[in-house]
């Protein structure tokens, strides 16, 4: 039994209920569109997501359907933004299949992306689920803010750490932190436990996108091509507190390479073993460490359940995942 499977055991009747919801939710009459949507259905990752959402229900109350519709929203919104990062990011791939872009090119992905965001809101409003929504909402516009934000800095290459966590609270740790809160409020929690449940998912939000830049400097085959954020000229932590460390003369050399010579194969290698030299990977496994302690320090005051240990366990696996 794979990890995943394991910690989806506590709510593996629960995921089916999600599952059915969720198909549900996307059903149209349009052929093309319906088709798109098999698809997508088929090719579904872990839905790390829908499960912070179930966990975060059962830890404070009974998983019901406004849990069913509050995951099927989270994953509405999450699918939405991979179908249109795609489009934007010029990807072919992604975890071993195609792309909605790769396959019915970029018009019908982005049409796609916003049918995706739009079912969700209707979810939402035909439901009465306005507390969900408000949460959810909140979250897409930190999300375009924290993309847009990286899209500028990385013009300039200017970003330091500071600007870093901003762009990484926005674009990744929002959804993992509205996950978390949308389950809380989904049944009846307090606004003082939702906030709580947002405040854990922000953190292990952080530790996650982290893991997830250092997969960049890993020659691990992870579904999805390396060195992809070297390339798109993204600065990340491992980079960011390299270029801090190194002499002028080796930061000028370093900026050259990602701005001039970012598909050089040789080059780039060179980068990323001044980046391991420097000590840039460690430095960002020792930041994750300190957002994942965090996150068990929030954990720690929850009440003892089945889902607030299948909610540890899903955390630690976040920053221990290999792909």
């Amino acid at each position: 039994m794979s990890k995943i499977n394991s910690i989806q055991k506590p709510i593996q009747s629960e995921i089916i209920a999600f599952e059915d919801c969720f198909k549900q939710s996307i059903k149209s009459k349009v052929a093309l569109l319906d088709l798109v949507m098999k698809y997508i259905v088929k090719r579904k990752g872990k839905q790390m997501r829908p499960m912070f959402v179930l966990l975060s229900a059962g830890v404070w109350g009974t998983i019901n359907d406004k849990t069913y519709r509050g995951a099927s929203l989270i994953e509405l919104l999450h699918t939405a933004t991979l179908v249109h990062d795609d489009v934007v990011d010029d990807s072919y791939q992604r975890r071993g299949f195609w792309s909605i872009n790769a396959l019915w090119k970029n018009k019908i992905a982005v049409l796609v992306g916003d049918y995706l965001l739009s079912k969700g809101l209707l979810l939402a409003v035909d439901n009465g689920d306005f507390n969900l929504l408000q949460i959810v909402s909140n979250a897409v516009k930190v999300m375009s803010e924290g993309e847009l934000l990286q899209m500028e800095k990385a013009r300039k290459l200017d970003i330091d750490e500071a600007v870093y966590y901003e762009i990484i609270r926005g674009k990744t740790a929002s959804l993992i932190a509205s996950a978390c809160a949308v389950g809380a409020a989904s049944v009846g929690a307090s606004q003082e436990t939702i906030e709580l449940m947002k405040e854990l998912g922000e953190t292990v939000g952080m530790a996650f996108q982290i893991k997830d830049d250092l997969f960049d400097y890993s020659e691990a085959d992870i579904g999805k091509p390396t060195h992809i954020d070297i390339k798109e000229k993204k600065m990340t932590l491992p980079l960011i507190y390299t270029l801090q460390k190194v002499d002028r003369t080796t930061k000028k050399r370093l900026i050259n390479i990602i701005k001039n010579h970012n598909e050089d194969k040789k080059k780039v290698a060179e980068l990323i073993s001044v980046v391991v030299q420097t000590g840039g990977i460690s430095y960002a496994e020792k930041k994750m460490n300190e957002y994942y302690q965090r996150a068990n320090t929030i954990l720690d005051t929850f009440p003892s359940n089945q889902y607030s240990v299948g909610l540890k366990e899903l955390i630690k696996y976040t920053i221990e995942r290999e792909k």
